[in-house]
């Protein structure tokens, strides 16, 4: 099955280069490009991708707003693409926002290309990009920042997991892959997608992305835990 991806850069060199190494893979469509993220969202509506590269800081419409409309689009408009955002180190702020409004993850401009097909691939598959420990630097970061008293309604929102959930979130939120958490807790890979899925499914959450920063936000995974086990 080919992956169709358009890709939202205000930077031409940067939209070729990626385009060229995109389209080179057999199983990567690349279906147009867009200088803005006003375009990049008119670009989506009309050609209904499966993800959207969107660069963070655009003129007339940056990569945020755009992930916004995209992923939270207005009635009548029912495709929402998986967003991968392009960014550098110094737009953290920026990032951790577009995940909270569901984007599936980021990716370092300055990424090797093998890096870059890989993302493509794990997002159009529906899972985060979440395995750099940049990324859960960003989150631990921003999460560090916010008051005590600002985590008390998501923490609400975790009571209706069972106590296997809890461990397989907490697990997510350390980056941990659907492989780790299984030889973790000693359960089948397929077990440990249920419980994700039934984890995404009560918290009304998107993908892994929104999992691990509702995670952080509430409380239940601190900035800078590490560690094998469970707490």
């Amino acid at each position: 099955m080919t992956t169709r991806v358009i890709i939202v850069d205000d930077q031409a060199m940067v939209r070729a280069g990626f385009a060229a190494l995109l389209a080179a893979q057999s199983d990567i469509d690349v279906v147009g490009e867009a200088p803005d993220g006003a375009q990049g969202v008119a670009l989506s509506r009309r050609t209904h991708p499966d993800v959207v590269l969107m660069d963070v800081r655009m003129p007339e419409m940056d990569g945020l707003e755009a992930a916004r409309r995209l992923l939270t689009p207005p009635p009548g408009v029912t495709h929402r693409p998986r967003v991968l955002m392009l960014t550098t180190f110094d737009v953290d702020d920026y990032v951790y926002e577009a995940l909270r409004a569901g984007a599936s993850g980021f990716l370092l401009k300055d990424a090797p290309p093998a890096d870059l097909i890989a993302a493509v691939r794990v997002v159009a598959a529906g899972e985060a990009l979440l395995a750099p420990s940049v990324t859960r630097r960003l989150i631990a970061d921003f999460a560090r920042q916010r008051p005590a008293a600002a985590r008390g309604k998501p923490a609400l929102r975790l009571k209706g997991l069972t106590e296997r959930e809890t461990e397989v979130l907490t697990l997510v939120a350390r980056g941990r892959s659907n492989t780790e958490i299984a030889e973790i807790l000693v359960l089948a890979e397929q077990t440990v997608k249920t419980h994700v899925s039934r984890v995404l499914t009560k918290l009304h959450l998107r993908d892994r992305a929104q999992a691990v920063v509702l995670a952080y936000e509430s409380g239940l995974v601190s900035p800078g835990e590490q560690g094998e086990s469970v707490p």
